[in-house]
């Protein structure tokens, strides 16, 4: 990110914003949450310190309420899972040095924002999240005057405004002043990115360039480098090796192979490591009492891509090959008689193609509102406060850690809230979408030749806190605009108010078409009516302020490309005055022929560069 420990802060105004978590909980006694060095909370916070019993805040972590809709067993805020507690100490957890899992990835772990404060909202157990949990959390949320929410939760696929809480509840914090930020999703798929809403932060996942890999060594000196992450150690040792197939008396060979969990015989495995064709073979490993085990990634597919950084903890010496890696150790088992392994522990790699898009965030386009670009942007994921919380997924994990690592798009999403509070805190009255603007179009573009789906798979890409604080430019967008958009698409009044409050009415005769609301990004959809190839042209309308230099002259640059002709009018932009506002039109023409067009415009004053992509495509896409 371009954001090392000695970057410059705005300690006196880091320290009165206030990054509210909704999530699964907190944990108070957590070092990332160490009030040390702290004054008391901002005269601005309303809150209260609600965490149920054994439960304390402090001057870091101010405020905590827990909601309980189902009446469950679990009354408090404290974080029984580790997600809240992972997402809130990665937006604004304090300086903790030599954190490490086991030793693995040691280092400082920081969130974007150490001085700021944090409000914990617990809506989020092992049985989900309730919706009338999610809008109380709102609710309270935007009373208590937090400055940022962070949601790493939501929908598995995209609805309706009036059916999905988060949506309704982020039109309200946006017209109290408050940046909603939210994870993508992780379906992986096209067209199921679940936060959709325009004045939402959506944050897809990327790689690291720091990945982490467990080697295998197969006993004819063959090592295969597989994805994992084993704080465990054989010291070197040769262990024999068998296949799920062998080891079951009463499972068909395919089900064997799969080392599900009641075909396994203990006996058996004692003492080996157990080769399993099934991504949770892991799992099966440990319940029989095998030393370690040896899975293929193959039947999981979002981890089948070893190019991306997403290796899991594992409970026991384990490793996950690709298909082709776990054929070839297949056979040597088969044509060896006393075939051995030795699983590595795991260590840290130089990850040159990173960033990525991991395989597992959920990709777009806007199911539901065609012409407005989701996801936002990129970003990575990795290690931060976890506290006595099981490392893995595995049900059988036994360990509890204080520091974890995870992957997902919910711990991309705060690393974007704690960017979110840092710019914010050189700009404390910048609304939600000049910080929004601000981040994405100081983004650079990600690599399009690794990803065919491009800005459907990053938006406008991976971002660069620093450059934001300076973007030059911004796109703001208001109240007002998003009720004329609202109305474009067809909801009346008495659907507006379920969405936003009692005072909003649909304007006559006065609408913006989704494309053309102020949005830092620009996309539209063409309807091809079963056509291969359609000749289109399109025009954007956008509106920028300047926060850059009082007197400044902005000219215009544009992609190229014989797929299609863009242009700006007019190119040039000339600003007298801070806060000035200009507006201008992005014209694109050409033909579509099933693909998606990726376009760019770009500002620049000679000191600042404000991008946004242009995006036309396809509705059969």
């Amino acid at each position: 990110m371009g954001f090392p420990e000695n970057v410059h802060q705005n300690l006196t105004v880091e320290s009165d914003i206030i990054i509210g978590v909704i999530d699964t909980g907190i944990w108070p006694e957590s070092e990332s949450f160490i009030d040390k060095g702290f004054s008391p909370p901002p005269k601005k916070w309303k809150g209260v310190c609600e965490g149920g019993k054994n439960f304390t805040c402090n001057n870091k972590l101010i405020g905590a309420r827990y909601y309980n809709s189902q009446r469950r067993s679990d009354d408090s805020a404290r974080d029984r899972d580790g997600h809240g507690t992972h997402t809130a100490s990665t937006a604004a957890g304090n300086y903790v040095r030599d954190a490490s899992f086991y030793g693995i990835a040691k280092g400082t772990a920081r969130g974007g924002v150490p001085s700021a404060r944090i409000a914990a909202y617990k809506v989020c157990y092992p049985a989900g999240c309730r919706e009338a949990d999610i809008l109380a959390a709102f609710d309270d949320a935007i009373a208590d005057g937090v400055d940022i929410l962070l949601l790493s939760l939501g929908p598995k696929a995209p609805s309706n405004f009036t059916d999905d809480s988060i949506a309704i509840g982020a039109f309200h914090a946006l017209q109290k002043g408050t940046l909603v930020l939210q994870s993508a999703g992780n379906s992986g798929d096209k067209k199921r990115v679940g936060s959709i809403v325009p004045g939402i932060f959506t944050v897809a996942a990327s790689s690291t360039d720091r990945g982490i890999v467990t080697k295998v060594a197969a006993g004819n000196g063959t090592v295969f480098t597989g994805k994992a992450i084993s704080s465990f150690s054989l010291a070197g040792a040769s262990v024999p090796v068998v296949y799920g197939k062998d080891v079951t008396r009463n499972c068909s060979e395919a089900t064997a192979r799969r080392c599900a969990s009641t075909c396994v015989e203990p006996s058996l495995v004692k003492g080996k490591i157990l080769l399993c064709d099934n991504y949770w073979g892991v799992n099966t490993a440990l319940n029989v009492g095998a030393i370690g085990a040896v899975a293929s990634l193959e039947a999981f597919p979002q981890l089948g891509h070893l190019s991306v950084n997403t290796s899991f903890i594992v409970p026991l010496p384990a490793s996950h090959l690709s298909k082709q890696d776990f054929n070839d150790l297949q056979s040597y088992y088969a044509r060896t008689i006393t075939p051995t392994v030795d699983i590595l522990t795991s260590e840290s790699v130089k990850n040159a193609d990173a960033p990525l898009v991991a395989e597992f965030s959920s990709k777009g386009p806007n199911a539901i509102i065609p012409d407005i670009l989701k996801v936002d942007c990129s970003l990575h994921f990795f290690l931060l406060s976890f506290e006595n919380t099981s490392p893995s997924k595995f049900p059988s994990e036994k360990r509890y850690v204080k520091y974890s690592i995870l992957s997902g798009t919910s711990m991309s999403c705060p690393h974007v809230a704690g960017a979110a509070a840092y710019v914010k805190s050189f700009h404390p009255n910048w609304s939600p979408s000049a910080i929004k603007s601000a981040l994405m179009t100081t983004a650079w573009r990600m690599d399009l030749v690794k990803d065919s789906l491009a800005e459907f798979s990053y938006g406008t890409g991976h971002i660069d806190p620093v450059k934001a604080v300076d973007p030059g430019l911004v796109y703001e967008t208001f109240t007002e605009d998003y009720i004329k958009m609202l109305c474009s698409l067809g909801y009346d009044t008495a659907t507006l108010r379920k969405i936003l409050g009692a005072n909003s009415t649909c304007p006559t005769g006065v609408q913006i078409a989704p494309k053309d609301l102020n949005y830092p990004s620009m996309a539209t959809r063409i309807a091809t009516n079963g056509s291969t190839i359609i000749t289109y042209s399109e025009k954007f309308t956008r509106t920028v302020t300047n926060v850059g230099l009082r007197n400044s002259t902005y000219r215009v640059t544009t992609s190229k490309s014989p797929d299609y002709n863009i242009s700006v009018k007019p190119d040039i932009l000339t600003f007298r005055m801070l806060n000035e506002r200009k507006s201008f039109e992005v014209i694109i023409g050409g033909k579509i022929n099933g693909k998606m067009v990726s376009a760019e415009v770009e500002w620049s004053d000679g000191v600042h560069r404000v991008r946004s992509p242009v995006i036309v495509y396809p509705d059969s896409l």
